[in-house]
């Protein structure tokens, strides 16, 4: 080898290494292609492949692969990984802000999560970097990641936006940040919030203060999948029957002693036919409400029909034409009920009664439907959206939008429903809605995750997070006006 050929050698090599050395921690370098944390030839073949095999770009996992970052897999990328092996310092690649925890995760083979299908979750290493920040502590590191399994979350979403939501189950419980300790929890991309990524933070936060027995907590979080950041997400408690959770009697699946099939079972009223098992036809038009069961998850007989009636006779009782009755009440909890729909209204949330609407009920034949936990609220505000209606003057089940709301529209034309609401509603608003300031709650969320904000707008997208929280101030409070106006309030 000529003294020549080995200060080339030597002087890629320091290169190679300078990247990996300046990349932060957990990070790929940009251009290495094939996921061996080095750039090298290797990478050039991987791409070349990746090219002339046709591989079909996706703005979500093609990052790796398109090294200039514009979409495509051309020969551009082909010469910038040639820049980076002969010595070229590239341009930095998108990076997590470092004022959150970091959760990184690498999939087994690095393999893309293409699926939110039960049978398609993959295996992955995880670690969550608490970046030395107070009162959050890590949990596992690089050299010594834990196990979980991932798979892709949501509907509309998932079909929809680029950025995705995922489903987590880790192999062992853990406390993350500083939630109770356990194994399934949800990473929400909350793609379709163009609201300072408030939406969910104020309905939770609404839910808690009310008084709901169990709202999921929450956490923003950045997010290193196969070491490429993707972004800040909301690490969220998954609702499922747990004692930090819905605190109801687990059921076995397939019960068929008719004592036991009373409860607890958890239920949503779902706005898709996906995983929906079973409908109820509501009044005299055409339409149909869809529940769906998610503990237990797989009926016998004895289970489907227990419920099916119980549904079914509850539906019928609503859509009595005698609306004094209390009938409905035998078989749903008006207070939750009421505490639930006040929720909606403040958040102006039009898929409140429509769908990701949970009940759930526990055992004996005398127990009704509690309402709750509250859960997504991605469509609040949306007249803004749909009818350039910033005034928010109207309840959730007046003027027909995309969603169908269930129940209420009908539940609202009794008069103690509406007594049971003015009563809740005067309780939790003449106490400063238990003490939430609300302008002040959405100006130190904008502060907390201002940095990551930006960071993942480098990658998605989105306005300026300021402009996002003054609208949002302003639609809530424009809510908030017009109920005290149709309810009444005394001055807290």
């Amino acid at each position: 080898m000529t003294k020549q050929v080995s200060h080339i050698l030597t002087f890629i090599v320091a290169m190679a290494s300078a990247l990996l050395m300046n990349a932060q921690q957990g990070l790929r370098p940009r251009g290495d292609v094939n996921c061996d944390w080095d750039v090298n030839i290797g990478d050039i073949n991987a791409l070349t492949d990746s090219i002339f095999k046709g591989a079909k770009y996706h703005h979500f996992y093609g990052y790796a692969a398109d090294v200039n970052d514009d979409r495509e897999y051309t020969i551009a990328d082909i010469n910038m990984v040639l820049d980076a092996i002969m010595g070229a310092q590239l341009p930095p690649m998108p990076s997590f802000s470092g004022t959150l925890p970091v959760l990184y995760i690498n999939t087994e083979g690095h393999r893309d999560i293409v699926s939110k299908e039960k049978e398609d979750y993959l295996h992955a290493d995880w670690w969550l970097d608490a970046m030395g920040l107070e009162g959050q502590e890590s949990i596992g590191s690089a050299d010594a990641p834990l196990g979980m399994l991932i798979k892709g979350r949501g509907n509309y979403t998932w079909n929809h936006y680029d950025k995705k939501s995922f489903r987590i189950k880790l192999d062992e419980k853990q406390p993350l940040m500083g939630m109770d300790s356990n194994r399934h929890f949800c990473l929400l991309a909350h793609a379709d919030d163009y609201l300072a990524m408030l939406k969910n933070t104020m309905g939770l936060e609404l839910s808690r203060r009310i008084g709901m027995a169990y709202t999921p907590a929450q956490a923003p979080v950045e997010v290193v999948l196969n070491g490429r950041y993707i972004g800040l997400y909301f690490l969220t408690e998954k609702i499922r029957v747990g004692k930090h959770r819905v605190n109801i009697e687990e059921q076995n699946d397939l019960e068929t002693d008719p004592a036991k099939v009373t409860g607890g079972w958890l239920l949503e009223m779902a706005n898709t036919h996906e995983g929906t098992t079973m409908y109820f036809h509501e009044g005299e038009g055409d339409g149909w409400v869809g529940i769906t069961p998610h503990s237990p998850e797989e009926l016998s007989r004895r289970q489907y029909d227990y419920i099916w009636n119980y549904l079914n006779n509850a539906t019928q009782a609503i859509y009595s034409a005698d609306k004094t009755s209390t009938e409905w009440e035998k078989y749903i909890d008006i207070d939750t009920m009421a505490m639930f729909y006040i929720i909606g209204e403040i958040m102006d949330d039009l898929e409140h009664f429509a769908g990701s609407a949970y009940m759930y009920k526990h055992a004996g034949d005398t127990t009704r439907l509690v309402f709750g936990p509250v859960w997504d609220f991605g469509n609040s505000f949306q007249r803004w959206a749909i009818f350039h209606d910033t005034t928010f003057q109207y309840f959730l089940y007046e003027q027909p939008t995309v969603f169908t709301s269930h129940w209420i529209t009908e539940v609202a034309k009794y008069p103690h429903f509406q007594q049971v609401v003015r009563r809740h509603w005067q309780e939790f608003h003449d106490s400063g809605f238990n003490g939430l300031n609300i302008s002040q709650f959405i100006d130190d969320h904008v502060e907390s995750i201002r940095a990551a904000y930006e960071a993942n707008q480098v990658l998605w997208g989105h306005p300026g997070i300021d402009i996002e929280k003054e609208f949002f101030k302003t639609f809530i409070h424009r809510k908030i006006n017009w109920l005290e106006s149709q309810w009444g309030t005394d001055e807290p």
